[in-house]
């Protein structure tokens, strides 16, 4: 597999793991967004976040809580993004599952850019039920 994580978790590719459990382990993303962008990282290697298995994700996000948790003190963050892209469309640009923990600073410059839409009441509706009947399977 040329898959990059999977080489940094093999050791294939040197790194420094800031943190590890059974299924994740954490490092600096050495592209960041702001100093301290660290990416949590599956050991298995699914695709995206429709893949993880429910088994799974409780240790994935009990360590993206302990490094969110972590920045913070250490950097005295007064806010971070936790962000996991799903499909290109998204921003995904490696395709094995992973969170984004972005540190936040006053007048850092980073703009998620925001498109509101405004529903109908009927378009609120229709969304709505078309997600609920999903949910209910």
């Amino acid at each position: 597999m040329n898959c990059i994580f999977c080489k940094i978790r093999d050791g294939e590719i040197p790194s420094k793991i800031l943190y590890e459990n059974e299924v994740a382990f954490a490092i600096l993303d050495i592209n960041p967004m702001n100093f301290g962008h660290v990416l949590v990282i599956s050991k298995n290697h699914y695709k995206d976040i429709l893949e993880i298995p429910k088994s799974e994700a409780a240790d994935l996000f009990s360590a993206v809580q302990l490094i969110s948790k972590s920045l913070t003190e250490a950097l005295n963050l007064e806010g971070f993004n936790v962000i996991s892209n799903k499909g290109e469309i998204a921003g995904q640009s490696i395709f094995h599952f992973h969170f984004h923990i972005i540190p936040r600073y006053k007048n850092d410059n980073i703009n998620f850019v925001r498109s509101l839409k405004k529903y109908t009441d009927q378009e609120f509706q229709e969304v709505f039920q078309k997600i609920n009947q999903h949910i209910k399977k």
